[in-house]
This record gives C-alpha cells, structure tokens and sequence, in this order.
C-alpha cells in the first residue's frame, strides 16, 4: 500500500521487559508494542513504521526514532499527547515531524551515541538490575579508561562483531569511547559510585559495544593488558570474535544525531 504522509516519531523507552525491538514469534518486542498502542491512537487510518534500527533484548533509549507512514494528514499537536496517553508506562513519546515520503530513517546520515551503566563490589539495589549492571570483583578503573581510548578512531572490529554476513564491514570509526564516572543517570538506590561506558560513532556491528564493554571488564579484572587491545583492533588479527558478551541491561542507546 502507497502512504501519502510519512512521520519522524522521536520516542524514549525501558527495553527492560522487551526482547529487543524487532518483531518475532512468540516474544513481547517494542516494535509490537508500538503498533498495538497506535491501532488504540488512530480511527480508520492505515499506518505502517519502521524503526532507526534494531535493540537488543533489554537495552533502553532515552532517544529513538520511528518513521511513521499514514494515509491521512495527522494532527501533530495533538498525536504526542495521545500517544503518550495510550502508551504504557515503559514508553514515552517525545516529539513527531513530518518529512518526505523519500526520506528513509534506516539509511539516513546518523550519528548514535551508547551508554552502559556498570559498577563494581558489593551487589547493587534490585532496583537497580534494569538500569546498571554490577561486576563483583574489584576493577581497575584507571586500566579501563586508558584500554576505552584505544577504541577511538578507525580501526578493524571483527574481533567485537557476533555472526557476521560476508557483506558485513569491519573497518569502523569511533568518534570517542570513554569510560567516566556516571553522573547522568542517577538514582537513591543507585551505588554511590558508578560508571559509564560512552560511545559515540556512526555505527556500530552486532553486539559490538558489549563485547567491547566485556573484554574491558577483563582488562579492569587484571586477565587482559592494553596490548592486547590494540592488537585485536588491527586488520590482520585472527577472526575469531571475543566470547565474553556483557549483559544487555546496561545499554543505553542514549542519543542519535539524525539528519532530517
């Protein structure tokens, strides 16, 4: 079916009972979600949307993009309210814009920005599992931040890349990578003190940034050093991908720079 009207939809999310954003069988998905909460939205419209791109089981957004195809001019002072005011609560929409029917919100220019949340020592708050994840032994934090700087710039990822296609691209650009103390999402059952993992480049492979939060985790344990970083990053390195994978409920697809 042809739309006449075509709809950039910024929303936030908790992805923390989700399986990810891509619809499948048998599994409660954001995608789904999203289109049951628009069928209660819309009267006699046809509609269809896309999203900016896949999350994994878990992983939240404080920034995420649908493009949103309808056959009929929506109301956009209206739509956020009422979209909001079906929404559950684990879903919050943010803004809409109409753009042109030719823009397509998976192959437009974007730069995307993933946090993950992570402490380490004594067991954080329940409260606390959908947001930070918790590392029991001691790391070295001083070690993490230097290894998360030899991640910037253009290097060859296929070490940090699960179940690649032979058309998949290995050489990548990270625009910074940097492990902080986290002072941007915070909580009184929080840690006192917690840390950010931040990554920000145009794209990023499947399951690259656990598996690069994973392999620093290592490295703060004392098991990796940074050579061992800088040699997995070069193009004639085995092709065998990193087996630590970090759980998913730490990330944070925190921002996209979209180009509209």
């Amino acid at each position: 079916m042809k739309y006449s009207f075509s709809y950039i939809v910024r929303l936030q999310f908790l992805g923390f009972r989700f399986s990810g954003w891509q619809k499948q069988t048998n599994a409660k998905t954001l995608h789904d979600m999203v289109d049951k909460t628009l069928s209660f939205v819309f009267e006699d419209v046809n509609y269809k949307t896309i999203g900016v791109g896949r999350t994994d089981a878990k992983v939240s957004a404080s920034s995420y993009y649908i493009q949103m195809f309808t056959d009929r001019l929506v109301d956009e002072d209206s739509f956020v309210d009422s979209l909001n005011a079906n929404f559950s609560p684990d879903f919050r929409a943010v803004s809409i814009k109409q753009v042109g029917r030719g823009f397509n919100v998976i192959n437009s220019p974007k730069i995307k920005e993933y946090h993950y949340y992570f402490s380490f020592g004594g067991k954080n708050h329940p409260f606390a599992a959908p947001f930070i994840v918790n590392v029991a032994e001691n790391l070295n934090i001083d070690m993490m931040m230097k290894a998360a700087k030899l991640f910037e710039g253009e290097h060859y990822f296929h070490k940090y890349c699960t179940k690649p296609s032979e058309k998949t691209i290995f050489k990548r650009v990270i625009d910074t990578c940097e492990v902080v103390e986290n002072d941007v999402l915070t909580a009184n059952f929080f840690p006192d003190t917690s840390y950010i993992l931040k990554v920000k480049g145009k794209g990023f492979l499947r399951y690259q940034i656990r598996l690069m939060m994973a392999t620093l985790f290592e490295v703060g344990k004392g098991n990796l050093d940074l050579e061992f970083i800088e040699a997995s990053l070069k193009e004639d390195n085995d092709r065998m991908y990193m087996r630590n994978n970090a759980p998913s409920s730490g990330l944070q697809l925190y921002d996209i720079e979209l180009e509209l």
